[in-house]
């Protein structure tokens, strides 16, 4: 049975103190080539595991183009549950939650329930990983010479109303208490900056320190680099069940999920949570002067919008609990295409290609990143709307991670590399 988790990378390490250390990265998404990638600078022998023929085909496809930092704010807190209950009837709700019950859902639901004391320290600490990890991405980008189209424009976040832009200003504290700066803009400095606007709004937050891309090649690139230029081994439609622990080492069983944790002794709560997208064409002129270029987050629709390049418009967003359903539902779409319709009038809505993703998602927002029960096993998972902003920094510190295991005498004779020091609350499987 495949998987439901396409990105949800394991880590198998194993060494001897005379040879390189050889690891299996599980999943060949965002997450996955970026702890690749990482692990072979630190001169590590590196297997890659990919169900689908090529990288970055699942959830690294089409998603919303975001590196925002500016949009670490997790979701617990008791206004998300509110808003969840009242849309349970709505199809075309921003959040859906499928009616259906079981276990899983419920229990992921009652520890992001019991997370919401945690929504502070939590959001302080995704900004930290933000800020730390576009400095890694970047820095990959030009050292491999890939061209994602990133746009270093920043984001506007747009609110319609009083209390909205409010919360936003709360929100900007905790961010500034990581260290990035947004800063409110009345709606004529939000038409300064994205002069394509269309509508009446209360105001903005802008940071102009995000940027915004197309992830899917971003990590076909990297994907290229690490095996070209760093030696990485990349297996393609190869679906893993399991992985095996034993005195020995590591052995690697054909679909990995969240029961690969389970038989490892790991209880990783993970939920795929499915986003859609739209990619609006931009086949004339005046669409292409009608879409904006600045990336936007729309606060009362959780909509985000990203220019990826010239004759690409792509408008994600929504978060649907379903389970393993990746159906691309109608009654989803079509708020994204009325958003651009409403918004951007003059946008040819003509061609549209939609898209669905599961993102794997933790209850507490808060990846897994570290080690495992069993030996030689880590993870790097959990991400959830944030997988592409939070990749980079993740997957240094797996890699440190990993390294960190290593006998002294293969640590002596590896690449020296600097470790990424970042204090993330649960940042380990429970």
């Amino acid at each position: 049975m495949s998987s439901p988790f396409p990105s949800v990378p394991a880590l198998a390490a194993a060494a001897a103190p005379s040879r390189t250390p050889s690891i299996a990265v599980l999943g060949g998404g965002i997450t996955g080539v970026t702890t690749a990638y990482a692990l072979a600078l630190r001169g590590c022998a590196v297997t890659l595991y990919e169900r689908q023929r090529y990288a970055a085909m699942e959830t690294s496809f089409a998603n919303g183009g975001q590196l925002s930092a500016s949009n670490a704010e997790v979701w617990n807190r008791l206004s998300t549950v509110l808003k969840g209950l009242k849309w349970l009837l709505r199809a075309d709700a921003p959040l859906r939650i499928a009616p259906r019950p079981g276990w899983h859902k419920l229990s992921w639901f009652a520890e992001f329930v019991a997370a919401i004391p945690q929504y502070e320290r939590h959001t302080v600490a995704t900004a930290r990983l933000a800020i730390a990890a576009r400095r890694h991405l970047f820095a990959w980008a030009e050292a491999e010479g890939i061209d994602f189209g990133a746009r270093r424009e920043g984001i506007l976040h747009v609110y319609r109303d009083r209390a909205g832009f409010e919360h936003a200003g709360r929100v900007s504290a905790l961010l500034a208490r990581a260290g990035l700066e947004r800063r409110p803009v009345t709606p004529e400095e939000m038409r300064a900056i994205e002069p394509t606007l269309n509508g009446r709004f209360h105001g903005g937050w802008y940071t102009d320190s995000d940027a915004t891309g197309d992830i899917h090649q971003f990590t076909v690139g990297l994907a290229r680099a690490a095996v070209e230029r760093h030696g990485v081994e990349a297996l393609f439609e190869r679906c893993l069940e399991s992985v095996a622990h034993d005195a020995g080492g590591v052995t690697v069983r054909a679909s990995a999920s969240r029961r690969l944790a389970a038989g490892l002794g790991d209880r990783l709560n993970v939920y795929p949570v499915k986003g859609y997208s739209i990619t609006v064409h931009l086949d004339d002129a005046a669409s292409r002067a009608a879409a904006p270029t600045v990336s936007l987050l729309d606060d009362e629709t959780k909509l985000v919008s990203s220019r990826l390049g010239e004759d690409r418009f792509r408008v994600a967003g929504t978060a649907e609990f379903d389970g393993e359903n990746r159906d691309i539902r109608a009654a989803r779409i079509r708020p994204l295409v009325d958003w651009v319709r409403q918004g951007f009038p003059g946008v040819d809505t003509r061609r549209v290609v939609p898209w669905a993703g599961l993102r794997p998602m933790m209850p507490d927002m808060m990846p897994r990143v570290g080690r495992g029960r069993a030996p030689a096993v880590f993870y790097n998972t959990g991400h959830g709307h944030l997988g592409w902003t939070l990749s980079a920094a993740t997957a240094e510190m797996v890699a440190d991670a990993v390294v960190g295991t290593l006998p002294a005498a293969v640590q002596v004779a590896m690449p020296l590399h600097r470790p990424l020091r970042l204090a993330v609350p649960g940042a380990l499987p429970g």
